[in-house]
């Protein structure tokens, strides 16, 4: 098995993805390679590192102009709560597309990957004594792109986007997974639960499951047969997962599109 090669894409609209970027560039040996989405790129090693101007969920395609096999986007992560975190996750809109992307379509998610990144995350952010909340977010948002395409990101206020620690640990991250075999997991969707996915996030760190994507409850009124194929298909699924409390008044809905497409499902509790 080979290396992937990765692009690592920031906005100049993102103070965290340009803290990341700056942290990148300060620890590992990249090199200026010519100029590409108006601002000069860089390479080191399998991982090319790209600057837009355009908002992340704006960069419609970019996957096209690149000749790469997964495409991550280092961002800030924003929440009312304020609670500081490290995340990953997949783009792609359960319904409307609010914030880049296409209406009613997911992204390829490279879900082993998701979870290496996340186990990592949570082993620096340990080692570091950061105090970060560490997790896997649900699917959402844009850009659409047919490549397996990811987020990592620092949450989830700007005091938090300008740490340098928190960068660090995305930058040594980001590097980490560049430079290693992604192992195998077994790949779950889950549906149901918080944008955070605590259950979900709890049981990648308690079993040998990833997630690709997951279907929040507040998407679920937009959850129909052709999403869950779709979600299956993008992520490698082979089980699904119901956060059962998190359905809420979706319950019914759910487990009856589910058996009506003959497809097995387990209980989060």
């Amino acid at each position: 098995m080979r290396l992937m090669k990765f692009a690592v894409i920031v906005s100049t609209k993102d103070a965290a993805g340009m803290n990341i970027k700056e942290r990148l560039l300060e620890r590992f040996d990249f090199k200026e390679n010519g100029e590409k989405f108006g601002h000069p790129s860089y390479f080191f090693e399998n991982i090319e590192l790209y600057t837009t101007d355009l908002e992340s969920v704006d960069c419609e395609e970019y996957d096209k102009e690149l000749d790469v096999d997964v495409v991550v986007f280092a961002t800030k992560h924003q929440a009312a709560s304020g609670v500081q975190s490290l995340s990953v996750h997949a783009p792609g809109n359960w319904g409307a597309a609010g914030l880049g992307g296409k209406e009613k379509t997911l992204c390829v998610a490279p879900s082993c990957l998701l979870k290496f990144a996340l186990l990592k995350l949570k082993e620096l952010n340990s080692e570091k004594e950061l105090g970060y909340e560490v997790i896997q977010e649900c699917t959402h948002h844009g850009p659409y792109m047919e490549k397996p395409v990811m987020f990592i990101e620092i949450g989830s206020e700007e005091k938090s986007w300008e740490r340098k620690d928190a960068a660090e640990v995305i930058a040594d991250t980001i590097l980490h997974f560049c430079r290693s075999l992604i192992p195998s997991y077994p790949i779950a969707f889950g549906i149901g639960g918080l944008h955070h996915t605590p259950r979900f996030t709890s049981l990648m760190y308690k079993t040998d499951y990833c997630f690709g994507h997951v279907c929040p409850k507040y998407r679920l009124e937009d959850l129909d047969s052709a999403l869950v194929k779709e979600a299956m298909e993008k992520s490698g699924a082979e089980k699904i997962f119901l956060e059962w409390k998190g359905l809420a008044g979706f319950k019914e809905k759910v487990t009856t599109l589910l058996d009506d497409m003959g497809l097995e499902y387990e209980k989060v509790k």
